[in-house]
Order: C-alpha cells, then sequence, then structure tokens
C-alpha cells in the first residue's frame, strides 16, 4: 500500500517495458550494453512514443523492474556511468540531444523519422550511376539495402528553348551531325582540402569520424571523377603534398594533364585545371597570385588559374578556348578584397583571350566565389557591370543575411598601382588598344584634359568587363522555385560554387543579356543537375560515405560555336 516514489511517466515507462518484453527481441545484444542507447522512434518491440519531459535526469537508474536478469546484472545499468558525448535519443524534440548533432539539422529533422545511415562500407565498383548518395532504406526492418538521391543530366533540345530531359545521354546526339562539331565537358569541384577540414572540425560535426580522413575520402573523390569522365576538370582546394603525391599521378593514370598553382601564404592547398590531352593541347599557363606585398589590400593568399587550350579537332588551326579556375576569399565581411580578386582574374582572362581578329575566344570561368545567386559581386559577373556606390562592404556576397561589415566600399576600391583600371584590365594593355584604335587625346588639349580623365576615373564607382557570361546553372528548381545547393555542413547549405561561360548567340540555355556575344562562343548542352538542402540531408549531408567534400560537383557540357 505504499505509494511509489517514481514520478508517474517513469511509472508508466516501467509498465510498459514489463508488458512489451520478450526476450528474443530486446536480449540482441552479442555484448554488454556499454554505449549510448538510440530509441530512435516505434520499433516493433515499443508500439509508443516514449514521453520524457526536459528535466530527465541523466543521473536516474533504471528501476529494478526488469528482474534479476544476468544480462542486465552484467551491463552496469546507470546513466551516470555512460560517456558524456552518450544519451538517451528519445523521439522529443525538446529534450536536449548529444553535442555533435548541429542544431540546423536538429531543427530540420524533428518533424521527420529518424533515418540515420547504418554504418557500411560502398563498394564502388558496383556504382552505375552518375553520381549517387547513400541514404538506409526500410529502417525498421533494419535492412541493409540503400537507396539513393541520384543527379540527374539536363540536356537542351537544340531547336527549342525547352528544357529536355533525357535518359541517357546518346539521345541529345544527332547522326547528321558534322564531324567538325567539338564537344567537351568541364567539371568544377572543391575537393576539400585535409588541413582546411581539421582546421574548421566544427563544421563536421554531423559526420562519423572514420569518413573525415583522407585515406577514405581520396578514393571517394577519384571514383566520382572517374564516373564523371568530364574532359576539363578546374578542382579547388588541391592540397600541395596530396597533389604532389597522389592526385596528379592518380590524374595522369586517366590521361589528363595537369598545372596547378598553390596558394602563396601558410594555406598549403591550392587550384588545378586537368584537361584530357586526347581533346586539348596546351598554348599557355597563366598564374595568378591575388596577394600583394605593396598593397595592404591585397593581404590574402588566394589564387587563380588561367588556361589557354587548343581544341584538337578539324576546324580552324587559330581555335582555343580560355579555361580560368580560382576560390575566392572566405570572408563574408571582406567585400572590398572579393571584388579586387575577382578584378584581377578578369584582367589575367582579358589579356590571354584575345584573338588576332580583336575578339576574345570562348570563355569558361570555374571555381568557388564564396557568393550566393544574386548578390553583387554575382551580378557584376554576370551582367558585365556593376555600380558600388554606397555599397557596404559586408553585403557583397550576400553569404550573411544580416551582414555585420556595414564600412561603405571606398572610391575606387584598389589602389592606382595595382595597374588594373575600373574595366577589368591591365592598364598597359588598355592604353596599347587605345593606341592601336587611334584613340589618342589631342596634343595640345592633352595637359588639360588628362588631368580630367585621371580624376573621373579615380572618383568612378563603376566596374565593367567586356565578357558576355551566362550561368551553366539557374540557382533555383522552375517547379518548385527551391533553391540549388553546391555546399552542405554544419552551418549552412547555399550554392558558392558556378561555371560560367560565354554564350554563342544561338545558345538557348543562356540568360538574357548573353544573346548579343561578339565573338563565336559556347552552347550549352547539358548538366549535371544540382540537389535541395533536404535531399542532402537525407544522406547526412556533405561530406557522406559516398562524396567525400562539402561540395557538390558541377558539371556541363559544351559545344564550340565558330562565328
Amino acid at each position: 500500500g505504499r505509494p511509489s516514489m517514481l514520478p508517474r511517466h517513469v511509472q508508466r515507462l516501467g509498465r510498459d517495458w514489463i508488458t512489451h518484453w520478450n526476450g528474443s527481441q530486446i536480449l540482441s545484444w552479442n555484448s554488454p550494453v556499454s554505449n549510448c542507447m538510440r530509441w530512435a522512434g516505434h520499433y516493433p518491440w515499443a508500439s509508443f512514443p516514449l514521453p520524457v519531459p526536459v528535466d530527465f535526469s541523466t543521473n536516474w537508474r533504471v528501476p529494478p523492474f526488469f528482474g534479476p536478469w544476468r544480462q542486465f546484472q552484467n551491463s552496469n545499468w546507470q546513466l551516470d556511468n555512460f560517456m558524456p558525448s552518450c544519451c538517451f535519443h528519445l523521439p522529443n524534440p525538446s529534450m536536449k540531444s548529444e553535442g555533435e548533432e548541429p542544431l540546423t539539422k536538429k531543427r530540420r529533422l524533428s518533424s521527420q523519422q529518424d533515418t540515420s545511415a547504418p554504418e557500411e562500407e560502398t563498394n564502388f565498383s558496383k556504382q552505375k550511376e552518375a553520381l549517387c548518395l547513400s541514404v538506409p532504406q526500410n529502417e525498421e526492418k533494419h535492412s541493409s539495402e540503400k537507396r539513393t538521391v541520384k543527379r540527374h543530366w539536363e540536356y537542351f533540345c537544340q531547336h527549342s528553348r525547352a528544357v529536355k530531359i533525357f535518359e541517357s545521354k546518346e539521345t541529345d546526339q544527332s547522326n547528321t551531325e558534322s564531324e567538325t562539331k567539338f564537344d567537351f565537358t568541364v567539371m568544377s569541384y572543391n575537393i576539400l582540402s585535409q588541413n582546411l577540414l581539421e582546421d574548421n572540425s566544427h563544421l563536421y560535426r554531423h559526420c562519423r569520424q572514420r569518413l573525415l580522413i583522407w585515406t577514405y575520402r581520396f578514393p571517394n573523390i577519384l571514383q566520382e571523377i572517374k564516373q564523371l569522365d568530364a574532359d576539363v576538370l578546374c578542382l579547388q582546394e588541391v592540397q600541395e603534398d596530396h597533389y604532389r603525391t597522389e592526385i596528379k599521378s592518380s590524374l595522369e593514370s586517366l590521361g589528363y594533364h595537369c598545372e596547378y598553382k598553390m596558394r602563396t601564404g601558410r594555406k598549403p592547398d591550392g587550384c588545378a585545371i586537368c584537361f584530357k590531352t586526347s581533346k586539348f593541347s596546351l598554348i599557355s599557363s597563366n598564374p595568378v597570385e591575388f596577394f600583394r606585398r605593396d598593397i595592404p589590400l591585397l593581404d590574402r593568399d588566394n589564387v587563380g588559374l588561367v588556361l589557354l587550350l587548343r581544341p584538337r579537332f578539324h576546324c580552324k588551326t587559330n581555335a582555343a578556348i580560355c579555361i580560368a579556375n580560382t576560390h575566392l576569399l572566405y570572408n563574408p565581411r571582406r567585400g572590398d578584397i572579393k571584388l579586387t580578386q575577382l578584378a584581377m582574374l578578369l584582367a589575367e582572362i582579358a589579356s590571354v583571350a584575345p584573338q588576332k581578329d580583336g575578339t576574345f575566344c570562348p570563355v569558361i570561368i570555374c571555381g568557388d566565389f564564396n557568393s550566393v545567386p544574386g548578390s553583387p559581386l554575382y551580378r557584376f559577373i554576370k551582367e558585365g557591370k556593376l555600380n558600388y556606390e554606397g555599397l557596404a562592404i559586408g553585403k557583397v556576397s550576400g553569404q550573411e543575411q544580416f551582414p555585420r561589415g556595414q564600412r561603405i566600399l571606398s572610391i575606387p576600391i584598389w589602389p592606382k598601382n595595382l595597374g588594373i583600371s575600373q574595366n577589368c584590365v591591365y592598364e598597359i594593355k588598355q592604353q596599347q588598344k587605345e593606341e592601336n584604335a587611334g584613340e589618342k587625346l589631342e596634343a595640345a588639349k592633352l595637359d588639360s584634359t588628362q588631368e580630367i580623365v585621371i580624376s573621373s576615373e579615380k572618383l568612378s564607382s563603376k566596374l565593367q568587363h567586356h565578357f558576355k557570361l551566362s550561368s551553366v546553372y539557374s540557382h533555383y528548381f522552375p517547379e518548385t522555385g527551391i533553391p540549388e545547393v553546391t555546399t552542405c555542413h554544419s552551418r549552412s547549405a547555399v550554392t558558392v560554387d558556378y561555371i560560367f561561360y560565354s554564350a554563342a548567340n544561338d545558345d538557348t540555355a543562356a540568360q538574357p543579356g548573353a544573346e548579343d556575344s561578339f565573338h563565336g562562343g559556347l552552347k550549352l548542352l547539358g548538366r549535371l543537375a544540382l540537389l535541395t538542402e533536404k535531399d542532402l540531408w537525407t544522406v547526412n549531408g556533405l561530406p557522406n560515405e559516398n562524396n567525400s567534400s562539402d561540395h557538390l560537383p558541377l558539371v556541363a557540357e559544351f559545344r564550340l560555336i565558330e562565328r
């Protein structure tokens, strides 16, 4: 008749455990329970949710209603003996979960059923899709089979502005096409430097540790590259020692020629452009260093790389394609540095890409720009112009919804001794071009007018570049308006990676504004579709078992169009 000292929910917990007890189902462990038990929902032996309040004590001991089973006597069932990283993972969203799980993920999954992936090694030899992300299937039955989130190819119909999605690549190829047409594929991929991963481990708390070691990651990355089989690779965050010992030799064995530019500072990574020698030959390789010792603004060690390639096909002997790759500064509050780095890259492209007739050869710019779609930096690339007067320095990249960098961009952004004009060309080249075009000032008015020209340029808040660029990706799914995602980790899931290209006049996939291209150009034939943030969290974000970077590879197929 003595009243119970246990709370009512604990009494109910005990009664339900006794009611649903089944030794063959409960005592399925092969060893004593020394780690965290995860009650992730409605198991076959538990037809009830477990309602535990927020103040559930971690020092509470299981009452002796289990009986004198030796299995439980030997397992030392005391919650205060558990490690700090262990917990009872109950389906109550208000209960504090283990610290390793990111808050954004907990909010996303609070209304969904737990689908944590089982720890299984991926058999790469059986992968037949272009790219698959693994997630457990039929968890209630503890099945080892995996369902996948597939990235499909989107192909653009040649004679219509409508997008056509075909099941295979061959359906877009016509038997009547001329043999002189040159089609090729380009990949942009931030492969996540191991050094940066370890320096920013807080971004990968959602990942199992074994998935983050380089010896696990590199075979996955190499397998992705093999599967997608692009003709040109633009890789970012390529760690120098890994490039020297593994990456370069592995890619050369696949038929690639590799060019690499390491960062100038202490960070041991850089950018690489690799191309298949069966498709291209190298005309020139032009590294770009954004660090300038004599300019305080340019104190960061990011780099770029610009290659001029000649296609191997029976066509015009002087045909060329300019491929650029870069990884701009991350810091969301330093838009002035980002814009200056971009201007330096564009100036190098403008010096490499001119042809004999005065026009530019087709240009492709790949990379991690650390800027989101619609931001001022993104619009500058796409539209070819930007008036930055009154623009806050923290709003240039759009990375932060409420930017902390409120200082206004100075006019001009970079000093005169950088040697780059507001048109994003080297000033010496610009002067030579003006001289060749006969655009000199009259000798009688030179002294008085030159001061006005220089003064107006210094005070100008307008940036320009001469390339007509389109983005391979549209950044939103047209059916739903949900954003595409190129990177996904514990802190964010956004688009920061891009492939920009100079579109030909008849390119139906190009965005408005690119149709007035003044040179030949490129026709976008297809692209490897991106995913949503929700898609990626079904496989526990990035990196995961199959995808070993925190970025997705971007892949596009182009056709070279001659004037």
